[in-house]
């Protein structure tokens, strides 16, 4: 197999950048270890950000079986008092759910119409790199050869451990998250999503998002403090489902459709190679460690890097060290700022009294509770006040994702 550019991952940031570069003109080629449709384990929630990316794309919802618009989020704080938070009206969407087994799948389908081909069940074994080009090596014993290759395949990123393998030696992520899907839910979990900071997991949190048929996708996340073992998550798990702030949501009768699962989430952006071969290969959504810190959301995240990357490649096609030093700069423009200040709260939301202060704070006004809840979906960059840079007139007043022409 030949292309000009490789793509090695065909979650969501791979789809990205290969809808973006085949665009641009550019051979572009994805392969993946997987057969779609599969699972991927992930809590599903979209945010403004994710929305405005797939939208650009051209993903129609109507292609996702389990999309579910929310037009509210309700935050439980510690003392159990809660705040809803109402999205704006309109025009558009500001957030919504999506099984990931079916909006990934959409996304492969969606560039294989935008003309990138995806090679399914695949799996990478060793990567070479020379004055040419790079060579791909499959566990089959097939080969692919590109000028330039996108490593869009995950945290555990093999392209990146063959080329950088001392990068992220050790790291198990920043979070680490919990899901199971619950059918036969409540209305309220059928229709609201219900975010809840228990005492003991801030400044983590546990969720229960929607994704119709009466089923939900409920879990939470931790900050990860030193080593984890399964077992006390899923102890966790256990009593975090039997607390009756979250079965008067869930109902009596919601019951696992299936086994919990667990991950880990990266939020390392600028700490983890964005580069390699001298800009040959390029890194991107959790390749890149760019999930959020403050939430561990990592779609909108990994669509905008897959974007950038399309565009740094597109814009120097025959000089893979322009295009490598174009995407750094890109991704830290876009991203550092907003990962610094979601690390700066991080800390302070631990403490039960300030996070207790800041959600009766945000339960305030109509004001407040309006653009807190615009500010949790990124329906602008979080750090956007601290950075003038990115000031532009109705950036506090635009429309939400597929809104009517």
């Amino acid at each position: 197999m030949r292309s000009d550019v490789l793509v090695v991952g065909a979650g969501p940031a791979g789809t990205a950048a290969a809808i973006h570069l085949t665009r641009a003109g550019i051979d572009t080629l994805v392969v993946d270890r997987a057969h779609f449709p599969r699972d991927k384990t992930c809590g599903d929630g979209l945010t403004t950000l994710a929305l405005r990316e797939l939208e650009d794309l051209g993903l129609d919802p109507a292609t996702v079986a389990s999309w579910t618009p929310v037009r509210e989020a309700v935050l439980v704080a510690p003392s159990g008092r809660e705040h809803r938070l109402p999205l704006p009206d309109g025009p558009g969407l500001y957030a919504a759910v999506a099984r990931r087994h079916h909006l990934d799948h959409a996304l492969v389908e969606l560039a294989r119409r935008r003309g990138a081909p995806v090679v399914e069940g695949r799996a990478l074994t060793a990567v070479a790199v020379d004055d040419a080009g790079v060579t791909v090596t499959f566990a089959d014993g097939g080969h692919a050869r590109c000028s330039r290759l996108v490593a869009a395949d995950g945290m555990w990123s093999p392209v990146r451990r063959a080329l950088v393998p001392d990068a992220a030696d050790g790291y198990r992520g920043e979070w680490h998250a919990f899901r199971q899907y619950l059918t036969g839910v409540d209305p309220r979990a059928a229709r609201e999503l219900v975010v809840w900071f228990e005492p003991d997991v801030i400044p983590g949190y546990a969720w229960s998002f929607p994704v119709g048929d009466s089923t939900a996708n409920v879990g939470f996340g931790l900050r990860r403090r030193g080593r984890l073992a399964g077992a006390e998550m899923a102890a966790l798990w256990r009593d975090l489902l039997a607390r009756p702030r979250l079965r008067a949501v869930l109902g009596p009768d919601a019951t696992p459709e299936g086994p919990h699962r667990a991950w880990p989430i990266p939020a390392r952006i600028g700490r983890l190679p964005l580069t390699a071969a001298g800009g040959r290969v390029l890194f991107v959504g959790d390749a890149a460690g760019a999930a959020d810190p403050l939430t561990g959301e990592g779609i909108g995240q990994a669509l905008v890097t897959g974007r950038l990357a399309a565009a740094a490649l597109a814009g120097a096609p025959t000089d893979p060290g322009a295009a490598g030093r174009a995407y750094r700069h890109a991704t830290r423009r876009h991203l550092l700022a907003d990962d610094r200040m979601a690390r700066a709260l991080g800390p302070l939301l631990a403490r039960r009294r300030i996070a207790e202060a800041a959600l009766r704070l945000v339960g305030a006004t109509a004001w407040t509770r309006r653009n807190t809840a615009r500010w949790m979906f990124e329906d602008y960059p979080r750090a956007l006040v601290a950075t003038p840079r990115r000031w532009h007139r109705g950036m506090f007043t635009g429309p939400g994702a597929y809104a009517p022409l």
